[in-house]
């Protein structure tokens, strides 16, 4: 789960390439444990040795988030002499291409952070180790099953631990609900009705109810589908078949519907990012703003002094609030020397107190249940916390995790057809048309 790029911060690209399978198949041979290359020393430790060190490859980016993460390393290492975590800076922009350089060559790093639809790809090669016996009952405890689901194989082999998580909230300018004599929105939930109606309130002559970044869409049309029960595939690895009817293109429908019946959404931020569409939400163009719930961040820093936002309740369509989950991941080489060591400091990494430091750092979810009520106590769940945590109980596998060449499908089919679709050159057939047949496994 990456973040689009925002400001000075440059928020990491969303578009992976290099392997491009995501099947979850049954890993063999990958106990934790494997010997030969690998990175790392080897040896050493307990039988007084040089200590073990360990190559952790982090991509945080963000200062606070880097303070956190080396901050998680130097109290490591001040309590595990044995055992020393080496930090090494890697990039969200080519960690793909790295890894496969990596692995083939069999100098991986012995901790490998990067995102579950992405490290799935890897899993499949048979290159990173089953962690189900290294991982600590209260870690396994503290992460929903749903979670879990988007880092295990099919047999049940655990080849991540699944650190922080996005959702997909609406922002909005209070002030200017307020003003088109709109309540700004209490409950639980907010319906897909009710964020429509909104939109047509807010907009007038010169403002738009919604700007909404849509230059990559296919995320958001995969995530918020879950909304209504839309799937897009069945089945797993090269046997997963697609299948894309109402409820998978329910999203696209609607937000077309906003844009050219309603016109209700900024046709501009259409074609722009999440972060180029943000000014217009700032400057009063626009009333909300749709997007990763990490643009709080740059919301609470970069808005004006007197800008009245609010994160509205969950979108809910016919089947609930869910959403995919896609969390940041930390794994193991297969073929790692220190495979065990490295399991026990990412236990170590995953306790409540660490995962709620990278989450506020970062502005993301803990997928720590406990973690999550560290960052609520903290924050007070100002800024849109409330919200945002509230959304994490609702994420969830989804099946495109699953199915081998996703992500050549979503960028050479469906991103594409999405794009043609909300500039109004294709019909919601054609873009049917061009999703289903468009995909081969």
């Amino acid at each position: 789960m990456r973040r689009t790029a925002l400001n000075s911060t440059a928020r990491r690209s969303a578009t992976l390439s290099g392997l491009g399978l995501l099947a979850i198949t049954a890993l063999s041979g990958c106990a934790l444990g494997g010997g030969g290359g690998g990175g790392g020393n080897g040896g050493g430790g307990d039988d007084g040795g040089e200590p073990v060190t360990l190559q952790f490859q982090s991509l945080a980016f963000q200062d606070t988030t880097i303070a956190a993460t080396e901050d998680i390393a130097d109290t490591w290492n001040a309590d595990n002499p044995d055992v020393q975590v080496e930090i090494i800076q890697g990039s969200w922009d080519n960690v793909q291409d790295q890894l496969v350089t990596q692995f083939q060559g069999g100098t991986a790093p012995d901790i490998i952070h990067y995102e579950s639809a992405a490290i799935m790809s890897f899993a499949e090669q048979g290159y990173l180790a089953d962690l189900s016996d290294t991982l600590s009952d209260e870690v396994m405890a503290s992460v929903s099953d749903d979670v879990w689901g988007t880092v295990t194989s099919s047999d049940g082999a655990i080849i991540a631990a699944p650190t922080l998580m996005q959702s997909y909230v609406v922002f909005a300018n209070a002030d200017a609900l307020e003003d088109a004599g709109v309540a700004v929105p209490t409950g639980e939930t907010m319906t897909w009705d009710e964020f429509a109606e909104i939109a047509r309130a807010t907009t007038g002559d010169d403002t738009y109810g919604v700007a909404w970044g849509l230059r990559s869409p296919t995320a958001t049309v995969m995530n918020m589908a879950l909304n209504f029960g839309g799937t897009f595939f069945e089945g797993e690895g090269e046997e997963a078949t697609i299948n894309v009817g109402d409820a998978e293109l329910e999203v696209p429908r609607r937000i077309h519907s906003m844009a050219y019946e309603d016109q209700s959404i900024d046709p501009v931020s259409l074609t722009q990012s999440g972060t180029d569409a943000l000014p217009g939400f700032f400057g009063g163009t626009s009333a909300m703003f749709f997007g990763g719930n990490f643009y709080a961040q740059q919301i609470s820093e970069s808005a004006p002094e007197d800008f009245n936002w609010v994160v509205l309740p969950p979108l809910e369509g016919s089947e609930g609030i869910a959403q995919a989950a896609n969390p940041q991941t930390l794994s193991v080489p297969a073929e790692s020397d220190n495979a065990e060591a490295a399991g026990e400091f990412i236990n170590y990494f995953m306790n409540a107190e660490n995962q709620a430091a990278l989450a506020q750092g970062d502005w993301l979810i803990p997928a720590s249940a406990e973690a999550r009520e560290v960052v609520a106590t903290e924050t007070g769940g100002e800024n849109g916390w409330d919200v945002i945590l509230q959304t994490a109980e609702a994420l969830t596998v989804a099946p495109f995790q699953s199915a081998s060449g996703y992500v050549q499908w979503r960028d050479q089919v469906a991103t594409p057809a999405l794009q043609q679709y909300f500039a109004d050159e294709i019909s919601i057939d054609e873009l049917q048309s061009q999703l289903q047949e468009g995909y081969s496994s």
